[in-house]
């Protein structure tokens, strides 16, 4: 189980980063693959860059917390951490995005973050 929930801890803040990234340096793909399609040229553009170094940083943290703190310290920020792909099914269900995207996309990442922080505490 060790090895299970270290690489799921891995892989998802390996792609909070890669979201970061996303959001930074392809934000108008990135607007849409999030479910909320928005303009980075236009308005938009500052709250697309605040998403990607949200994102990019909530990565460098978990990545940080799990090779220097452990699993536990870990586990307590995963389970932190699932408030914000719960909020983005509300963000994107509140602004007319498809309801698809909010449960299949974010609803469902907020299942597999709880799940890694409970494989977490189980170590």
């Amino acid at each position: 189980m060790t090895v299970t929930a270290y690489t799921l801890a891995i892989v998802l803040n390996l792609f909070c980063l890669f979201l970061g990234y996303r959001f930074l340096f392809q934000p108008g793909a990135a607007a849409t693959g999030y479910g909320v399609p928005a303009d980075p040229g236009g308005e938009a553009g500052a709250y697309l860059t605040i998403k990607g170094v949200r994102d990019g940083t909530l990565g460098v943290v978990g990545l940080a917390l799990l090779a220097f703190a452990g699993a536990r310290p870990e586990a307590w920020f995963m389970l932190c951490v699932a408030l914000v792909p719960l909020a983005d099914t509300l963000i994107v269900l509140r602004h007319g995005g498809a309801k698809a995207v909010a449960f299949g996309i974010h609803f469902a990442t907020a299942v597999v973050v709880l799940i890694s922080a409970g494989l977490l505490f189980a170590v």
